[in-house]
């Protein structure tokens, strides 16, 4: 918990201070990133304190490219990828590629497209998450976001929310998220909103937000988060990546341009992480959908949460050691 943390941090630095030789200057205590050449100090400290971190430019612009050619190849149903889950929105807004459709508001599971699994596998993404995660990484869970502009209902929100909320796996501080902007993306089409910090708190309990208008489905919302907590907005250039726990309370406001506002991102773990059973806790509604989802996706009546995670993660560096 997070009070026997904080009095582990106590007694370490209290250790310290009986050895004088020593100064408290260079004494931190990193709870959430791991010894690593990479991270700056003060990324490394900006992290641990923020639960986020901005890295500008990392991903190419033909990486990018690349990816968009394929959600376009997706979207005309040129390819079938098995397992991807197509999502469109509630409201009935125009689709980019094909006319008389429901716009395609976001890609989820798309590990076994190789042309969008590349994302999960750059080496200079894969740099960063081996700083929180350690050299076992699996790639547990894939998008393409496609913010569609917002028909006046304000589904293209999406609610302030905890990642963690539909993993049941741990150590929550042995899992990232790869968040990656596909073109400028800023206020008014929709950044992602942070609240700084909420990564040391715990698990909130989640539900669908009453708002007017709907929501659409699987977008669940904390249900009670302190509202003058400082928010930051994200505002990416197209290939900026950033990584956040999965403990951060985030959401995105509305899409209030013409365009579709993209984004690409993987949800990383240490390989080392285990399942937890989510029976009688806050997760226990997700699993209840997953499963009536699974079931009727795949006829598969009694499967169990864990199962249909250990199915989709894929290993991208190092050796699946558990999960």
């Amino acid at each position: 918990g997070t009070m026997s943390r904080a009095a582990k941090r106590l007694k370490m630095v209290l250790n310290h201070l009986d050895h004088p030789s020593t100064t408290l200057v260079s004494f931190a205590v990193f709870w959430y990133t791991l010894d690593n050449s990479i991270l700056t100090p003060g990324q490394r400290i900006f992290y641990e304190e923020n639960g986020f971190l901005l890295i500008k430019n990392l991903v190419s612009a033909e990486d990018i490219e690349k990816f968009r050619t394929e959600f376009e190849r997706i979207c005309r149903r040129e390819v079938h990828i098995p397992g991807l889950i197509i999502m469109r929105d509630v409201v009935i807004a125009k689709s980019e590629f094909v006319p008389d459709q429901k716009a395609v508001s976001k890609l989820q599971d798309f590990q076994e497209d190789p042309e969008l699994f590349c994302y999960c596998s750059l080496p200079q993404i894969l740099k960063y998450v081996e700083c929180f995660t350690g050299p076992n990484i699996m790639a547990m869970h894939t998008m393409l976001i496609n913010k569609p502009p917002d028909a006046g209902k304000k589904t293209s929100r999406h609610p302030m929310h905890q990642d963690l909320h539909y993993f049941p796996f741990r150590p929550a501080d042995r899992i990232v998220c790869a968040w990656t902007a596909m073109e400028h993306i800023h206020q008014r089409n929709g950044c992602l909103v942070v609240l700084p910090g909420t990564h040391r708190g715990t698990l909130k309990e989640h539900d669908y937000p009453e708002w007017e208008g709907g929501v659409n489905k699987m977008y669940h919302g904390v249900r009670d988060y302190n509202p003058d907590l400082p928010r930051v907005h994200l505002e990416m250039e197209k290939g900026d990546t950033v990584f956040f726990h999965p403990l951060l309370i985030h959401g995105s406001g509305m899409n209030q341009t013409q365009g579709f506002r993209k984004a690409i991102s993987c949800h990383y773990a240490s390989a080392d992480c285990y399942y937890i059973d989510v029976k009688g806790t806050t997760q226990e509604k997700i699993e209840k959908e997953v499963q009536e989802i699974a079931a009727r996706k795949y006829s598969l009546d009694n499967i169990k949460f864990q199962d249909t995670w250990a199915l989709r993660g894929r290993l991208v560096q190092g050796e699946r050691t558990s999960i």
